[in-house]
Parts: C-alpha cells; sequence; structure tokens
C-alpha cells in the first residue's frame, strides 16, 4: 500500500539467475529479497505435493525431500527459488518426461498491488472452476503481482536412474535420433545435444573425454530392468542414424559427473574466452522444424565468423546458441545473429523464449511473436497494476 501511495517500484528478487534482466530496477524503486521467505510449510505424501514459500530454492527442497520417496522435477541447472522459477516459467533438463514449472504448480498465493493477498487454484488434481489465474501469474515475471507462496507438484522417486552418452556424425542425425524417440514412444527422461564446439568445451573444463562430434546425453527413469531395456532401444535407435560409442551407466557416480558437466556447459563455453562477454539465445520450436532451424543457424554462424556453441533440450525443441563476442564488432553481430535467430524461431511457429523469460532482453520481439495480443497483456498489467508500480519496464515491449 505504501509503495501504491508514493508510486515506488516493486521489484522481486530470488535468486538472481535471471539471464534477460528480470530482476534490474531500471527505474529505481524496493527490491524485495525473497531469500527469507524460505519455509516448506507442508508436506504432503500421499498426495505427492508440497506447500512452499517463495523464496525456497531448488536445492532447499531437494534435501528436505531427500529421505523421502519424492522429488521435485523441475532442474533448470541453477539453484533458482521456486517462485522465481514460477515468474520466469522455468523448465530445464527433465521437461520432456515431468513437464515445466507451469505443469508443476497447482495453487499461489499472491500479493497484488491495492495489498490484498489472493490464493489462485487449490491441491485438487483438476477443478473447471473459474478463470485459471494460477496460469496468468507463471511467467508475468513479477509485473502483475507479488508470489509469496506455491504449491507444487512432487513425483515418486524412480527405482532406478541410468544415463547414456552417444555421439553422431551430424546434428541433424542427432535431432532425428531424439525426434524418433519420442514418436515411437520411449520414456526418456532427458535428452539433451551439445554440438562439437560445445562437448569439446565440457571436455576441457570437466576432465571428460568424449568425442568431439554432436553429442545426446540420455537419462532414463524407471524399474532396473526397464531403464536397461530403454537404453538399449534408445543405442539400436541411434544407430539407425549413424550413433556410435554408445554409453550408459546406472551408477550414480558416473551420472552425476555426466549431468554435472552439462549443467555447466555454459561456464566451460564462457572459459573458451574470458574476454568475451556471453550472449545466451533461448529460441524454442516444434521438434519437426527443429533440424531445420538449428542447420539454418548453424551456416549463419558460420558466415558471421562467430564462436556460438550449442547446447539444447532437444527433447521439446529448446536450444541454446551461446555467443561469444569481444569488442563492439563482436557484439554487433552478436545482436544481429540473435535477430536473426529469433526471426527464424517464429517464422517455424516457435517462439523467442523457451525458458529464460523475457525481462528487458527479449522484450522488442513480442510484438513479433504475439502480435495484437500484447493489447491483452496490457489491459491486464493496466486493470492489476494502474500504477505500474509491480517490476516495470519488463515483458512488455515498448512501442
Amino acid at each position: 500500500m505504501l509503495c501504491a501511495q508514493h508510486r515506488a517500484p516493486i521489484i522481486p528478487y530470488g535468486a538472481g539467475s535471471s539471464v534477460e534482466g528480470s530482476t534490474l530496477a531500471t527505474e529505481g524503486g524496493i527490491a524485495i529479497d525473497m531469500s527469507r521467505m524460505n519455509r516448506i510449510k507442508q508436506l504432503h505424501h500421499e498426495d505427492q505435493d508440497v506447500v512452499v514459500e517463495a523464496g525456497v530454492t531448488r536445492l532447499q527442497l531437494a534435501e528436505a525431500l531427500a529421505q523421502s520417496a519424492l522429488f521435485f522435477s523441475v532442474d533448470p541447472g541453477a539453484d533458482a527459488t521456486i517462485g522465481g522459477m514460477a515468474s520466469t516459467r522455468a523448465s530445464g533438463t527433465n521437461t520432456v518426461r515431468y513437464g515445466t514449472i507451469r505443469e508443476n504448480v497447482l495453487a499461489l498465493e499472491v500479493l497484488l498491488a491495492d495489498g490484498s493477498l489472493i490464493r489462485t487454484g487449490s491441491r485438487a488434481r483438476k477443478s473447471s472452476s473459474g478463470y485459471d489465474l494460477t496460469r496468468l501469474f507463471i511467467g508475468a515475471e513479477g509485473t502483475l503481482g507479488l508470489i509469496t507462496e506455491l504449491t507444487v507438484r512432487l513425483h515418486p522417486r524412480p527405482q532406478a536412474i541410468s544415463a547414456a552418452v552417444c555421439s553422431f556424425p551430424t546434428l541433424r542425425a542427432a535431432i532425428e535420433t531424439a525426434s524418433t524417440l519420442l514418436q515411437e514412444g520411449l520414456r526418456v527422461a532427458r535428452v539433451e545435444l551439445l554440438d562439437a564446439a560445445a562437448v569439446e568445451a565440457v571436455n576441457r573444463h570437466s576432465s571428460m573425454e568424449h568425442d568431439v562430434a554432436p553429442t545426446l546425453f540420455f537419462e532414463f527413469h524407471g524399474s532396473a530392468a526397464t531403464v536397461q531395456e530403454r537404453a538399449q532401444e534408445a543405442e539400436r535407435c541411434a544407430g539407425r542414424f549413424g550413433g556410435s560409442s554408445f554409453r550408459w551407466s546406472a551408477n550414480e557416480k558416473e551420472r552425476e559427473q555426466l549431468w554435472h558437466a552439462r549443467h555447466n556447459a555454459y561456464y566451460a563455453i564462457r572459459a573458451l574466452n574470458e574476454a568475451a562477454i556471453a550472449v545466451s539465445t533461448d529460441i524454442c520450436v516444434p521438434i519437426s522444424s527443429l533440424a531445420d532451424c538449428i542447420d539454418e543457424t548453424v551456416e549463419d554462424r558460420e558466415r558471421s565468423g562467430l564462436t556460438a556453441p550449442l547446447v539444447g533440450h532437444v527433447g521439446d525443441g529448446n536450444v541454446h546458441f551461446i555467443v561469444l563476442a569481444a569488442g563492439e564488432s563482436e557484439r554487433a553481430a552478436a545482436a544481429a545473429f540473435h535477430e536473426r535467430l529469433v526471426e527464424r524461431a517464429l517464422r517455424y511457429d516457435g517462439t523467442c523464449s523457451g525458458e529464460h523469460g523475457i525481462g528487458i532482453g527479449k522484450r522488442k520481439f513480442m510484438r513479433a511473436e504475439h502480435g495484437d495480443a500484447v493489447e491483452v497483456m496490457r489491459r491486464l498489467k493496466r486493470e492489476l497494476d494502474p500504477q505500474g508500480i509491480f517490476n516495470p519496464g519488463k515483458l512488455l515491449p515498448e512501442d
């Protein structure tokens, strides 16, 4: 109420892991640090859900669940807060099987601009009652209200987990392997893609010895027999597309090393040129269009002469070209490359942001992607936040 009276901007701050400037106070104001709102309030084992305050981080929740038979599936890599993950509609490596944060939030508690505290949704697994306000605030990046509490889904911890790695002669072969596995109904928990440049960077950074070639990282969940069977099916499918050096393991230590290296791919790529800034792109397209979109982008990258290794969640069509740019000319070239990549993604009926959000970095693409729907977003913003105090200057484009 005081902020509304004085028209003081309110900027929610979680763990600060946003890559699109969602937490920057572009117009001054009050940054609300949510880190002390970190209580895990109610854990319901039988219903497989948990009620947490918005400042609880992914790893804090994982630690609290360590001795239970349940786990929280959304894993963006960073130790983000659950509230921040909901605000940016985060996802990560487990999305292909368990869904994004959007599919894993049942209810929210939200503070509105007039000082009222509302609850959206319930702990019921389905409802046809009223507007879906929960989904309205997920992905709003704190521009409509302040998320203070969340009820999130949990999943049964799998009896066994296996991980696998396979290299391919081309990126297209790797993508077609992943696409075929999904089309044939193989339950993959994770399927990640790295191009040769990214693999080489990961090898250096994490002291690994993967073949320097386009590579898929898989993970399978289920019983001991199931994960072995799925790994063998994946190996047969990869062989149809020229996959080689297929290696799989159910050893927990080996699996953790593999995913630790994948989660640190961004830092491995940055280490290739410490004098450069890293521009992390984040497009997502239908999986059927992914190979064409990547092929065109790789050709663009070669023409531009930029260093831009690729990492991506190929199971859901989300990829990141991480562009290293040192000096003004390379930064300008990186920005132009990014714009062409987004235009290409939209042409393939995709999106400018698969999981990083919009913040200030991608506002200029909102009109091209959403057209007149932007005006509906503006009307919602004006209705819920008439003075524009919640995270101003974010998400909506400046026309």
